[in-house]
């Protein structure tokens, strides 16, 4: 009896192991393509705050992130100005945006810079099935743990609306009250996002191929408006709605 339970661990270890190498390529492969976001300063100390993730695409020279990101206007009396920051740890390189594309109604941004860094490979519009092995990596606490990449997996839990009714009006906050007038599906994650990991790509865990934009922030005010406490669930938004801004 204890020789088969032995022998079915070592069946289900062996089984695990293609799905671990297939995420530790993927980590690899999109590693090179995420950067920060933050705001440049020459008066402040430090020179740059750091607010979220972005990841490149296309030629090397588009960003894309959450809009709220760079939603809030810089402090023109401080110099300041969004900038984009690649490489890692003390190796970073700090780009100036040329241009911005912005779709507030999905939350979506994307930032042109001159130079042309690893590009991430975007997947069609096509939604993945629930249950699908997925990852993200981006800056979780970027203030606080610096350039440093963190990958978090899980799966698809769901494809679900971005708002939903409540019992009643007064429960609705506005935002909630505007997206139940044009609601769109989005990916619900079971794998836990935090500040700073906003923009992150979400992708597919085998192939690399970037599926959504993680919103730790937009969908969830909408989404759980009538909570008091809100949960810990996190949400992404499908590369479909990111797809019309890449449009020249």
């Amino acid at each position: 009896m204890r020789y088969k339970a032995l022998l079915c661990i070592a069946l289900l270890w062996h089984l695990a192991l293609p799905a671990q190498a297939a995420l530790q390529d993927s980590i690899k492969k999109i590693k090179p393509s995420v950067v920060a976001i933050g705001v440049f300063s020459p008066l402040a100390s430090p020179r740059v705050r750091l607010v979220g993730t972005g990841f490149v695409v296309a030629d090397g020279s588009k960003i894309v992130t959450n809009y709220h990101v760079i939603a809030k206007a810089p402090d023109v009396k401080r110099n300041e100005s969004y900038v984009v920051l690649s490489g890692q740890a003390d190796n970073i390189q700090i780009h100036q945006i040329t241009d911005t594309k912005t779709q507030a109604a999905y939350d979506l941004a994307v930032l042109t810079i001159e130079a042309k860094l690893p590009a991430a490979i975007l997947a069609d519009a096509e939604f993945l099935n629930e249950g699908s092995e997925i990852a993200f990596t981006g800056f979780p606490i970027t203030a606080v743990l610096g350039l440093y990449p963190a990958t978090h997996r899980g799966i698809i839990s769901a494809v679900t609306p971005i708002a939903i009714p409540a019992d009643n009006s007064g429960q609705l906050q506005a935002s909630a009250l505007r997206q139940l007038r044009q609601p769109f599906m989005v990916y619900q994650l079971d794998a836990t996002a935090y500040p700073g990991n906003s923009g992150s790509p979400l992708f597919d865990a085998n192939t690399a191929q970037v599926i959504g934009i993680i919103n730790k922030v937009y969908v969830k005010s909408t989404r759980e408006a009538v909570l008091s406490d809100p949960s810990g669930i996190t949400y992404a938004i499908p590369v479909r709605f990111l797809l019309p801004l890449l449009t020249p």
